[in-house]
């Protein structure tokens, strides 16, 4: 998984080289000649756009009994891919065979003027996870990892080595990202489960390069949160347990993107006007409050996306979906979902007749299907009771740290 809140990863694609031999190579590099590379590949990773880069081996054997347990309790509720290919996510070497190091690398997405406070305390705006604002980061990331791996093999091609294999990944594999990133030195395991940098924070992607090159790998970072519980006090569902674990069938980020059908009804309220993903658990983590804004434009806000009217999201027809969304990641969920999570937003804004007659109008629309009624009702049923505050008080608190916490982006 990249570096948010909840898995994102689209159903992973069998690798077509798993059933062949895996390329070896011609010869080893001397320790000099593999010095020398790493030192390379981390300023070839800055001059393709990429904040840090690590290097670690396979091992991931101590993650396996804590994934089964993860699965066992079922905190990955619908996302049946993360059950699916057994303990392979734990071992990167059988995803693709021939693996001996993998290459973190992270990518910062923090845009400017996020407007996070500014947001959160309008239940008449829809709320969007920052990291979905601007253009899809897979294929953007894949690329520069694909030429990242090609200055690699060009290089040991100079060296008279032949041989070399990689494979870049980015959400869209059975691999666990973050515990990689943290054993190549990106940072530490939050208590939200995001990897955090001392001085990124957790506002990042992370891709890797799987290789058959044996490199020097990089130490982790010896840090911690300590005592700090911010973000498991400031989670609307409850979805942060303890010992860095999230239960994923609470954590809004599934409940809004991942989770086909009905939201259940014990998290509309605390949804409030997030109507993609969620940010809270970052929000409130003193280590973000040095976060870096990103240097990819494409990451940016899109324009009809910055602090977006619900009124005006909710009239879209699924035409007009498409196509202001096209090239986000936000498209994936598709149009019904996409009025399902919006009517849970209304039916949390404060009353009004202008938002009841859209919610009614839309209920007679042809557009939407029984599951989309059904939120739509809720939503007519919660506006009569003509909310005073619809801004709950978790959230207020949310909003005051980042005022306090985040100034540049509130």
């Amino acid at each position: 998984m990249s570096n948010l809140p909840s898995a994102t990863n689209t159903q992973p694609v069998p690798d077509p080289q798993a059933t062949s031999i895996p390329p070896v190579l011609s010869r080893a590099l001397t320790t000099q000649e593999s010095t020398s590379l790493a030192r390379l590949i981390k300023a070839w990773a800055i001059e393709l756009g990429f904040a840090q880069l690590g290097i670690t081996d396979t091992d991931l054997a101590e993650q396996e009994p804590k994934l089964q347990h993860w699965l066992d309790q079922g905190y990955h509720g619908e996302m049946s891919y993360m059950a699916n290919h057994g303990m392979m996510r734990a071992r990167p070497h059988e995803l693709h065979p021939g693996t001996v190091r993998v290459l973190s690398a992270r990518m910062d997405y923090l845009p400017p003027q996020a407007g996070f406070a500014t947001n959160l305390a309008n239940p008449n705006l829809g709320y969007i996870s920052r990291y979905a604002g601007g253009r899809d980061y897979h294929k953007l990331i894949r690329k520069q990892l694909k030429k990242l791996g090609d200055k690699i093999v060009a290089h040991c091609q100079t060296l008279g080595v032949t041989g070399v294999d990689f494979r870049p990944f980015v959400d869209s594999a059975p691999i666990l990202e973050r515990p990689l990133a943290e054993k190549a030195g990106l940072g530490w395991t939050g208590k939200h489960s995001l990897l955090l940098h001392p001085e990124a924070g957790s506002w990042f992607f992370l891709g890797e390069v799987l290789t058959n090159v044996p490199l020097p790998i990089d130490i982790p970072i010896e840090q911690s949160c300590n005592t700090c519980v911010a973000c498991i006090k400031s989670c609307p569902t409850n979805a942060i347990l303890d010992n860095n674990v999230v239960d994923g069938s609470r954590c809004i980020s599934y409940l809004t993107i991942e989770l086909q059908g009905a939201i259940p009804l014990e998290f509309r309220k605390a949804i409030g006007n997030r109507i993609y993903g969620c940010d809270d658990c970052q929000l409130v983590c003193p280590i973000n409050a040095r976060a870096p804004l990103t240097e990819q434009s494409d990451f940016h806000i899109r324009q009809q996306l910055i602090q977006p009217d619900l009124l005006t999201l909710f009239s879209w027809s699924e035409k007009q979906f498409l196509s202001l969304t096209e090239g986000s990641p936000i498209r994936r969920i598709g149009h019904k979902n996409w009025l399902r999570n919006i009517a849970i937003a209304l039916g949390n804004a404060p009353l009004s007749e202008n938002i009841i007659s859209a919610l009614n109008a839309k209920k007679q629309s042809e557009e939407v299907d029984e599951m989309v009624i059904e939120h739509i009702e809720w939503a007519l049923q919660e506006q009569q009771q003509n909310h005073e505050n619809a801004v709950n008080r978790k959230t207020q608190r949310v909003v005051r740290s980042i005022e306090k916490g985040l100034p540049r982006d509130a």
